[in-house]
């Protein structure tokens, strides 16, 4: 099964990483450690709430207009 992460920079270091199918968010050193944390965080979470997925979310940027 191939889910979403989104990733951000945490204001303490390293990254915040969101799975928005599921809502679970995990953290890490560095990008493939905050992706490995996110994967294990969202299997777990599926075997307790199995979902079955038929679409991906739309991730994309948009500008507010102020610097």
């Amino acid at each position: 099964m191939t889910l979403t992460a989104v990733l951000t920079v945490a204001e303490e270091g390293g990254f915040v990483a969101f799975n928005p199918e599921t809502g679970t968010t995990t953290q890490g050193e560095t990008v493939q450690e905050a992706i490995a944390h996110l994967k294990e965080a969202t299997t777990l979470y599926l075997e307790e709430f199995p979902t079955a997925f038929t679409t991906h979310p739309l991730v994309t940027t948009f500008d507010t207009g102020h610097a």
